[in-house]
């Protein structure tokens, strides 16, 4: 009898949370096991710790993209150590503060997905109601828009 595929998953579940870390997908992740991808979504149904791996370890890098995406957005300040060799030849190491500013796209693409409400790109224009033109309609929900914020 051949033997089952678990068998040899269950040896790499320490790979697998490595590789769902690494952020690759369940496909991929199916792919590098050796098993098809229908085998590999019957696995995460029948044998929770699989499942429970592959969530914490893309969580871990959900949260660190998360934070780096919000320090992105926000602007911060790095302290580089560099070596710079003075007049007389010796090398000393210098600290330098670089400030890097925040970043627009960041902050849009934060915003956007954190209060869609206020800052989706797509505003929705109920048109159910036929007593009204489309102008009024538009001119309606934009108002409706600056009292929500």
């Amino acid at each position: 009898m051949a033997k089952s595929k678990w068998e040899q998953v269950k040896n790499k579940l320490i790979l697998v949370e490595g590789w769902a870390r690494d952020g690759l997908t369940n496909e991929q992740i199916a792919e590098k096991l050796g098993v098809s991808k229908t085998t590999f979504y019957k696995m995460l149904k029948e044998h929770s710790e699989l499942s429970e791996l592959l969530k914490k370890g893309k969580e871990v890098v959900d949260y660190e993209v998360e934070n780096a995406l919000l320090k992105k957005a926000l602007g911060y300040t790095v302290t580089l150590k560099k070596e710079k060799v003075t007049k007389d030849g010796d090398v000393v190491e210098i600290e330098e503060e670089i400030h890097i500013p925040a970043d627009t796209t960041a902050q849009i693409y934060w915003l956007n997905n954190r209060k869609p409400k206020q800052w989706r790109n797509k505003q929705e224009v109920d048109l159910s109601d036929n007593s009204i033109s489309l102008a009024e309609a538009i001119q309606k929900a934009y108002q409706q828009k600056a009292g929500d914020k």
